[in-house]
């Protein structure tokens, strides 16, 4: 957890000492659920690193995976600008709703899983795994990464020509993650290029 917030910075004041909180994937950026602490919820949060809610039915503090063990550990903490509403990027450990989906909203798949394959592809270089494309391809060095990027470029642009849809989106995911392979080797981030083209969009 990197971020400490001292109670008195937090207004409980205007929902009988509750404040909304709002849980968010720290690597995905998805939402995950909507749920209220007061003041001891939100101390025991920071101090144990695991999200802990004040629980309106059961008036109680209550941490969440405490029964299932899917908790929601803390990785930074904000407040908006009223200091009113709590906003906690999370990992979770496994489903956040208690229906099994990943998030309360049921939203149909993980729309940023852009971002988690960027951190998928940063654990391979972390943690080397024998054997593996990631692996495999790192060894052939610089050129031939760079030149997989070339190969898949022309075979999206193909697929597209021939106006196979199926063949298009396979084409086109391969490009991209060669792409971001390629990023992660020159030590550059899907950030960046976002900075980058957020800046081009100001012009």
């Amino acid at each position: 957890m990197t971020t400490i917030i001292n109670n008195d910075q937090v207004d409980f004041s205007k929902s009988e000492g509750l404040a909304p909180v709002i849980i968010q994937d720290e690597q995905t950026l998805e939402v995950l659920m909507l749920g209220y602490m007061n003041a001891e919820a939100f101390e025991k949060t920071q101090k144990e690193g695991k999200v802990t809610f004040f629980s309106r039915s059961k008036n109680r503090l209550w941490t969440k995976g405490e029964e299932s063990g899917n908790f929601l550990w803390v990785k930074s903490i904000h407040l908006d600008c009223d200091r009113d509403t709590i906003l906690i990027k999370a990992k979770p450990e496994g489903p956040t709703c208690h229906t099994g989906n990943r998030s309360c909203f049921n939203t149909d798949f993980n729309q940023n899983f852009i971002f988690e394959l960027e951190n998928i592809i940063t654990d391979r270089y972390e943690n080397p795994v024998e054997g593996s494309y990631i692996n495999k391809m790192r060894n052939k060095g610089l050129h031939k990464i760079a030149q997989k990027v070339g190969e898949e470029g022309v075979e999206t642009v193909i697929a597209a020509l021939v106006e196979n849809k199926k063949d298009l989106i396979n084409e086109a995911s391969d490009l991209i993650f060669h792409l971001m392979f390629l990023l992660k080797e020159k030590k550059l981030t899907i950030q960046d290029i976002a900075l980058n083209l957020a800046e081009r969009h100001k012009g």
